[in-house]
């Protein structure tokens, strides 16, 4: 496994620009099978959730192919509706070809899967949903195997807002007979983005970014030809990564409108922030202030940014309250933090953040795809060299961070096999 050293205490400056989204690129990968045909998707990031999905597509038949930072899946000959354990079990969003192969098919077969390092993620609003529409759904030795001669349209309420359970109705849906309503969805641009993708395929999706969304299905769809949207979560990264070394950069790609409520918080802390171009311009001060945040659901302040924002905080001046709503397990990065010398105390869903005058390098450990994002940027800020441990987790969701943070002046590098 590599790893990844920082050598800290230099501030970032330059322009960069954000990758793909992978949360974007992942549902409008398992759309492609809902059409017959070659679907195209420009500005894919080379991410291993993006290869594990070309994978489970090409098992099934399509054919999966990549030129640079284009992909096209061609899902004509499609015959096996089937996701096995082998692939579904390393990336939850495996999930969302269920919607797809059910409305297009009438029948599919996937693996539940498996446990999830921030806390549990059951699928049960998936199935509900599903079964609304007319699916028949059994589980059976690890499995959903759903099938339905034509899913037909119907009124959901959501218990709780969902992304992939959004997701996977809406493509599921595109093609039942009638009118669907989804009620309390997820909001997402993420889920904007799919409803675009799906009504260039000829669907007819109204209202997503919104509670509710109204599908009217039609009896075929084509293949699409789309660009990805720019990945919000690598943006506040970045931005996150200049405001904890006290950098000036220009995130080429990152949307104010994608990034209201963490925005907010890091204008609080002192920092100075500007739309400019196409992209958002950071300019941070010496020493942060301490702020108070809840994570919430798309508009609020988005879960996937909190560790981040949270090893900023732990040089600010003050005492810093983040509460996390959304994970019940979402604080294993405080652990490796307080290795660095950060003064962090938890308490339930609650983290106290008393900001302290510098961090020290340590080896640490990689947990999930955020925490690790959240200790290269601690480890850009320590005194003395770190070593960030198990950084295939981050390669899930950031392609190349460390030659991006290297661009803008920082000392990094990624060191082949260490454990």
């Amino acid at each position: 496994m590599d790893a990844i050293e920082i050598t800290g205490g230099r501030p970032l400056r330059g322009e960069v620009t954000v990758s793909g989204s992978k949360n974007a690129t992942l549902p409008q990968i398992a759309a492609a099978l809902l059409a017959p045909g070659r679907s195209v998707f420009r500005g894919v990031p080379d991410l291993a959730d993006i290869r594990t999905l070309g994978r489970l597509l090409a098992h099934m038949g399509a054919r999966v192919e990549r030129d640079g930072d284009t992909l096209s899946i061609d899902a004509a000959d499609v015959g096996t509706p089937e996701a096995p354990y082998e692939l579904v079990k390393t990336m939850r969003a495996s999930v969302l070809v269920l919607g797809p192969l059910v409305a297009r098919f009438g029948r599919a077969r996937v693996s539940l899967p498996g446990g999830c390092a921030i806390g549990a993620r059951p699928i049960d609003q998936h199935l509900k949903a599903l079964e609304a529409l007319g699916a028949r759904i059994e589980l059976s030795h690890g499995y959903v195997e759903a099938k339905a001669d034509r899913l037909r349209g119907a009124r959901i309420l959501f218990d709780l807002p969902t992304v992939t359970g959004t997701e996977n109705l809406m493509m599921a849906a595109a093609l039942a007979e009638g009118r669907t309503l989804l009620e309390n969805c997820a909001r997402e641009p993420e889920i904007v983005a799919l409803a675009d993708a799906l009504n260039s395929m000829g669907a007819q999706v109204q209202g997503a970014g919104g509670s509710a969304i109204t599908i009217d299905g039609v009896t075929a769809l084509r293949p699409m030809d789309l660009a990805v949207i720019p990945d919000r979560i690598e943006a506040g990264t970045l931005l996150a990564a200049a405001l904890i070394t006290g950098g000036d950069v220009l995130v080429r790609g990152a949307r104010a409108e994608d990034l209201e409520a963490p925005l907010a918080k890091m204008r609080e802390a002192g920092a100075e922030i500007s739309v400019e171009g196409a992209g958002l311009h950071i300019v941070a001060p010496q020493r942060l202030e301490a702020v108070d945040f809840i994570t919430a659901p798309f508009p609020g302040f988005p879960t996937d940014l909190q560790a981040q924002l949270m090893a900023c905080l732990s040089v600010a001046r003050g005492a810093s309250r983040v509460v996390e709503t959304v994970f019940e397990n979402r604080f294993m990065h405080v652990q490796e933090l307080s290795r660095m010398g950060a003064d962090i105390a938890i308490d339930g869903h609650t983290a106290v953040v008393r900001g302290v005058d510098h961090l020290s390098a340590a080896p640490v450990m990689a947990t999930d795809l955020r925490a690790s994002a959240s200790l290269v940027l601690a480890g850009l800020r320590a005194e003395g060299t770190t070593t960030v441990h198990r950084v295939y987790h981050l390669d899930r969701g950031y392609q190349a961070l460390e030659t991006k943070l290297a661009a803008l002046g920082a000392s990094i590098r990624r060191v082949k096999g260490t454990l």
